[in-house]
């Protein structure tokens, strides 16, 4: 099932109105994307964005086809364009659920979990040229462990990327099964007393260089920012420590320039009884702010 992650604080915070133009730059299940719907009719517009085609079908399925509806294929980066191409002039509200959904966790084939098996990819958008399995293959270790370390904050990414090297040595890469049974071999014990799967932090740092996504994520607010009416509200949910910064920064920089009004002053947490109901949502925060001029 699809559970949107912080629905209520997310709809609280964004606070469409009827008539007004919705961005929702990861449409992803639609489980946001239905609530903003009902708040915005009559004469509202919902811009609904996503780079994964799968993604965006799911998304037609669970909203249908209405004329208040705009599906985009495309990578939220390009706000700007997405916007213009719609026709609608500026935006009242835009929603950014970063991260990965649950359907591509558990769909072997997208390459995207540790736990199934499936060739490793981890693209989002499949027309992308670089996958998982390029940079597993050809990359070299010092280059590799650079990616494990950066944008997996491994501590052990010298080692899992040793490990890989004389792995492919042998045999190429070419599973997710495969990977995660070479990480747990060189980095298992050191994870025995904690939850964490030990190939988590690799199997992340993969998937964000693969996808460019921490440079998406500082393109796209600074983008989308201008794009809102003044009152207009922007709302950002991340997974990792890493995307949190990039947007309590952006938010930080542009309240100092006089340009919006942050909302959260500390970012928002799910609560117990959506952890106990949706433990992939453990790991979510939510920022806001406001355009001011």
């Amino acid at each position: 099932m699809h559970f949107p992650v912080l629905l209520r604080e997310v709809i609280e915070l964004l606070d469409p109105g009827p008539g007004d133009v919705i961005l929702d730059a990861t449409v992803g299940g639609g489980g946001h994307a239905k609530e903003i719907i009902k708040r915005i009719l009559p004469g509202g517009r919902l811009i609904a964005v996503d780079r994964d085609p799968e993604a965006l079908e799911r998304a037609r399925k669970a909203i249908g086809e209405r004329e208040e509806v705009i599906y985009t294929r495309g990578d939220f980066r390009q706000v700007h364009k997405i916007i213009e191409t719609a026709g609608v002039g500026g935006i009242d509200g835009a929603l950014f659920d970063l991260g990965i959904s649950s359907y591509q966790v558990d769909e072997g084939g997208r390459g995207f979990s540790f736990n199934r098996d499936g060739p490793l990819d981890m693209r989002f958008d499949p027309k992308q040229r670089l996958s998982a399995r390029e940079i597993v293959n050809r990359f070299g270790r010092r280059e590799l462990a650079d990616i494990i370390r950066s944008y997996g904050e491994e501590r052990h990414a010298k080692i899992v990327a040793a490990a890989i090297v004389a792995s492919r040595g042998k045999d190429p890469i070419e599973t997710t099964t495969q990977l995660s049974k070479i990480i747990v071999s060189a980095v298992g014990r050191r994870y025995r007393n904690q939850k964490l799967h030990p190939a988590a932090r690799t199997f992340q740092a993969l998937r964000i260089y693969v996808n460019d996504e921490l440079s998406a994520v500082e393109e796209a607010v600074k983008r989308a920012v201008p794009l809102l009416s003044p009152g207009g509200r922007i709302c950002v949910i991340s997974f990792h420590s890493l995307e949190d910064r990039i947007v309590k920064n952006l938010f930080r920089d542009m309240a100092k320039a006089g340009g919006i009004s942050i909302l959260t002053k500390k970012p928002i947490r799910p609560g117990s009884p959506e952890v106990s109901r949706n433990p992939r949502s453990r790991s979510a925060k939510l920022r806001a702010a406001e355009r001011t001029r």
